[in-house]
């Protein structure tokens, strides 16, 4: 249960923030898939790109991804500063600081698009620290939903 409590339940609100369907999500530092896997699940009608640099975690995520039969999702095995792409949702859960991660992924957002990042309680820090780019707009969104701990995201959207 540790694994849904600490992990799953951490991610299923981040889902509230995407469409039904019509948009491209990249995760980036995906790790166990989280939230990758969850959003897979969640939004079936997405296209949804596993970003990590690691191998033995990328032969782990094909096997969950075989496993659960997933046909959304695709996987890259690299860091996120060295692939190119554009996404309309670039989503990130235990991976930087804010600053260190507009670095590595701010190319990937589509015009338009947002980078979400799913933040504990130290946000506030990080984001008195954030030069935003010309033209973005950040919302700290605070989520609810039933029976799950309230969950925190960092919403920072490109100018479309």
């Amino acid at each position: 249960m540790r694994i849904w409590d600490r992990h799953i339940e951490n991610c299923i609100p981040l889902t509230t923030l995407l469409p039904e369907e019509g948009a491209s999500v990249a995760d980036i530092g995906s790790g166990a898939g989280l939230p990758g896997i969850v959003i897979a699940l969640a939004r079936p009608k997405l296209r949804v790109t596993l970003v990590e640099p690691l191998q033995r975690r990328v032969e782990f995520l094909h096997e969950v991804i075989d496993s659960l039969r997933l046909t959304n999702i695709d996987i890259i095995r690299a860091k996120s500063e060295s692939i190119k792409g554009a996404h309309t949702y670039v989503v990130a859960r235990a991976v930087a600081p804010l600053p260190r991660l507009m670095d590595t992924t701010w190319h990937l957002v589509k015009p338009g698009g947002s980078l979400l990042a799913i933040k504990g309680a130290s946000v506030e820090h990080e984001i008195a620290g954030l030069t935003l780019p010309r033209g973005a707009t950040l919302q700290l969104k605070e989520i609810n939903l039933d029976d799950l701990p309230p969950a925190r995201v960092v919403a920072i959207s490109k100018a479309g």
